[in-house]
């Protein structure tokens, strides 16, 4: 069993020691610098990144060998490091050090010593991680630990780890105004998705979510995720069906700024990519206009995975290098008024387009596209109900109505769709 206790130093402006001018001694004075110590390097020589600190008067250098009481003089040390590489040295740093009752870390042998450092992950800044610092041992076994430091490193990066902040300075924004400062200010991310599946949104999207406070969800999200939310986040539920909008976009808006405006840090989880047809550019001057600050995380939109997945890509080699995406809701003229400036051969994806299939085929057919133009509707893409229905323009509500197309539902017309018949489809189904 590891007797070892785990502990965390504050070593902010406190006389730290280091023996030993090498590469060791330089990655060990460099967290310790990190660390606000007052670091004093005692070695004849050091490597050029120590020289310059010193330079720099951001360290101490005593250029010369060790010598007793250089532990305990002028005051004594709250901490020592001993890597010279010569164990004789070693052996007499860490001995004086035990006799002065100074924590001392050897770089050659752990176990010779009392105290050693662990491997350290840490949350980078400007990353909701910020301020967490996992520090691993192993039993003395670095290389292990090591291992597991950067398996923990990969965790905090993809937000699978829970790094919510849950105690803040001035949280309560009535104290804050109690003492006549101003109340505290969250934030506001608008984070894409993706097309649904829950390991399809974005490492920062998904890091982003794990440290939310209140989460403001669309119905088309990766709703998987937001099983792995703590308890006391509040998830609310904004989702819309076709002819069925319980929360209207100007209330969606107020919500969003309410929660920020207390305090929390928001995230708007969209499916897809906020700025695709989204109405994140909405979202995010409503957040300027309130003074609070936000953020966009792109995500991988429908309007091209959702065909990927079933094996249709919208620009292909001797086919078409262009596509062009709309959507159908507000009816056939809208759609050709998008088509007016592409070539005659682009993909048209349509979003929203199974309501009203009818009158955009028909449309489509009158404004000049073939009535044998493929068409394939593509419901519930990266899910396990992923279906493709693959028709003409002509043939199109029709075969729809046959075959009982449902939203959400992504629409691709044009030469592209034939290619599904050589690949089939290429989303990976939940196992």
């Amino acid at each position: 069993m590891d007797s070892a206790y785990p502990l965390a130093l504050d070593l902010s402006g406190r006389r730290v020691v280091v023996v030993g001018g090498g590469p060791v001694a330089a990655r060990r004075t460099r967290g310790l610098l990190t660390a606000g110590a007052a670091v004093e390097v005692v070695a004849p020589w050091v490597t050029e990144e120590l020289r310059d600190a010193a330079l720099e008067g951001r360290l101490v250098w005593h250029e010369r060998d060790y010598l007793v009481g250089d532990l305990v003089e002028p005051e004594p040390a709250w901490l020592v490091h001993t890597a010279t590489g010569d164990r004789p040295v070693d052996d007499a740093v860490a001995a004086h050090a035990d006799a002065a009752r100074i924590w001392c870390v050897r770089a050659d042998d752990a176990s010779a010593t009392a105290a050693w450092t662990p491997a350290v992950a840490r949350g980078a800044e400007g990353t909701p991680a910020e301020g967490v610092t996992v520090a691993v041992t192993a039993g003395r076994d670095p290389r292990r630990a090591t291992a597991v430091r950067d398996a923990v490193t990969a965790a905090l990066e993809s937000g699978t780890l829970p790094v919510r902040r849950v105690r803040r300075q001035n949280a309560d924004p009535a104290d804050a105004t109690a003492e006549g400062g101003p109340a505290p200010v969250g934030s506001v991310a608008l984070v894409g998705g993706g097309p649904g599946a829950d390991d399809l949104i974005t490492v920062r999207g998904r890091s982003l979510l794990a440290a939310a406070d209140v989460v403001v969800t669309d119905r088309l999200g990766p709703r998987g995720l937001l099983e792995t939310l703590a308890a006391d986040v509040e998830v609310v539920d904004v989702g819309k069906t076709p002819g069925n909008h319980p929360v209207g976009q100007d209330r969606i808006n107020e919500i969003i700024v309410h929660h920020a405006k207390a305090g929390k840090n928001v995230v708007r989880l969209k499916g897809g990519d906020p700025f695709v047809l989204g109405r994140g550019g909405e979202e995010a001057l409503f957040c300027a206009q309130h003074g609070i600050p936000v953020e966009v995380v792109p995500g991988v939109t429908s309007a091209v995975s959702v065909p990927a997945a079933a094996g249709i890509p919208v620009t292909h080699r001797g086919i078409t290098a262009s596509f062009v995406v709309a959507s159908a809701h507000e009816g056939a003229d809208a759609v050709v008024t998008a088509l007016k400036d592409a070539p005659a051969d682009a993909t048209l994806v349509l979003l929203m387009g199974v309501t009203r299939l009818a009158d955009t085929a028909t449309g489509l057919v009158a404004a000049g596209r073939s009535p044998q133009t493929p068409v394939a509707l593509i419901e519930s893409g990266w899910t396990e109900r992923q279906r493709t229905t693959v028709t003409t323009l002509e043939r199109a509500a029709a075969d729809a109505e046959e075959a009982g197309v449902k939203a959400p539902a992504i629409v691709v017309v044009g030469d592209v769709v034939r290619v599904r018949e050589q690949l089939g489809d290429l989303a990976r189904r939940p196992a």
